[in-house]
């Protein structure tokens, strides 16, 4: 396949700062702080966390790496040993390590993490947090005994001691230097979205060349939104895997309420929206409101139908599948639809080909001079409804913005004004402009015409 896949984090020329520790130790509310915005989801339920969560960070006038990582269990069941495999396998990642421990408790775990990172002392933080109080100021003392040199009390949840945790990591990975940050390479934003075991991880994990997300049969397993890299054919993309998205009345765990709502969230970071279909299954009701919210949104939007080698070898069975999708799928008549196997890697070339197609159209422009001309031909051709007042006029438009594309018209009479005819001069644009994927937005506004004014 001719998908290139991501540079390793060490490759990205960025220092690697790793969150490490138990369960509900507080990694997660510490990752948010140093970030200073929610990324990560919290909650006092051990295990919220599965797959790292990665977001750059200025330290020290420094752009960094910060990964939270899901908490390491001793007694494993489900997912558990998975997410403890991708959490230790940070240890060789990290050019920093922050080893989070709760002041108040030593348990088996941590210390059996504490052997876990003993190997990489010299790259080590350890961090005793919940130290809320002046009271619990000797607590600290007890983890001195671990051996490592660095060792700093705080509190994630009020944001003490965050300084002196900063303060050991600069010394650490030597940032007493000012950089100047050079500007990134704008990427093409995608976000994965879908219902649960649709295969968004699997695809993601393919693009990025990397176990970005903890592939499972189980449904839920991804829950924070889960970011990876790479490039195709020169283009960099970023990607977004969600946590796949349930009917409300299915959505019975705080934990799930919040991962739905950030899943959601992705769509306004996005570019463009890869809205994964089983072909196994189908449409669902719930792809339906997605679909919605995509378009009321103005994103880019391409129906990746996955799983088809799951299919049966039947004579058409694919362009049936096609059929069906656009037949329940009328909102999204306009979206390209990509068949692809994301566990057998095909069909990905024409996926992200597609995808490319569809940004470009996002963002062209088209000029006001030009979109006259064409706005007086298709008024020649099909004039709007009478009303009981005289005839519906389009005097003028243009195009007010792209990436959502929207298009302003002046009109003689805004109110009643026929949503048919709107939905012409939509389906006109998209012929004759060059925007026959994406989703397009006309907005009305009523002017008195003067004679002055030519004519239509």
């Amino acid at each position: 396949m001719s998908v290139s896949g991501i540079s390793p984090l060490h490759e990205e020329h960025l220092p690697v700062v790793a969150i490490v520790g138990r369960p509900n130790v507080g990694k997660s509310t510490l990752f948010n702080r140093l970030i200073r915005k929610r990324r990560a989801i919290t909650d006092a339920v051990p295990g919220v966390t599965r797959d790292p969560v990665t977001e750059p960070w200025m330290l020290a006038d420094h752009k960094v790496l910060l990964v939270d990582s899901g908490g390491v269990k001793l007694d494993l069941e489900g997912l558990d040993s998975l997410v403890r495999e991708k959490s230790l396998s940070l240890l060789t990642q990290a050019d920093a390590v922050i080893l989070l421990m709760d002041c108040t408790e030593i348990t088996p775990e941590d210390e059996m993490l504490v052997e876990a990172v003993r190997p990489y002392s010299d790259r080590v933080v350890l961090a005793v947090n919940k130290v809320d109080d002046p009271v619990r100021d000797p607590l600290v003392w007890n983890f001195h005994a671990f051996g490592f040199s660095r060792v700093v009390s705080i509190s994630s949840a009020h944001g003490l001691g965050i300084e002196d945790l900063e303060d050991a990591l600069i010394e650490l990975l030597d940032l007493s230097e000012p950089t100047s940050v050079q500007e990134e390479e704008k990427s093409i934003r995608l976000a994965v979205l879908g219902k649960p075991n649709t295969g968004k991880s699997t695809l993601v994990n393919l693009l990025t060349g990397k176990e970005t997300s903890i592939v499972s049969d189980i449904p839920g397993t991804t829950r924070d939104v889960i970011s990876g890299a790479f490039k195709y054919k020169g283009a960099k993309y970023s990607i977004l895997d969600t946590a796949g998205i349930r009917r409300k009345s299915k959505v019975d765990e705080d934990i799930e309420y919040y991962s739905v709502n950030r899943a959601i969230g992705a769509i306004d970071d996005a570019d463009v929206v890869l809205l994964m279909i089983d072909a196994d299954i189908g449409l669902v009701d719930q792809d339906k409101k997605i679909a919605q919210l995509i378009v009321r949104k103005g994103k880019g939007v391409v129906l990746v139908v996955n799983k088809i080698d799951m299919l049966n070898k039947i004579a058409n069975q694919i362009e049936a599948l096609k059929d069906r999708v656009r037949f329940l799928f009328p909102i999204l008549s306009f979206a390209p639809l990509v068949t692809i196997s994301a566990k057998e890697s095909t069909g990905i070339p024409g996926l992200l080909d597609t995808v490319w197609t569809v940004y470009k159209q996002l963002n062209k422009r088209i000029e006001t001079a030009q979109f006259n001309t064409m706005l007086r031909t298709w008024s020649e051709s099909y004039q709007p409804a009478r009303s009981s007042s005289g005839h519906y006029k389009v005097f003028y438009g243009t195009q007010v913005s792209a990436a959502p594309v929207r298009f302003l018209l002046f009109v003689n009479k805004k109110s009643g004004f026929p949503t048919g005819y709107e939905q012409y001069l939509k389906n006109a644009i998209r012929r004759d402009l060059g925007f026959p994927y994406i989703p397009i937005e006309i907005e009305l506004k009523e002017r008195r015409r003067n004679t002055k004014e030519n004519r239509l």
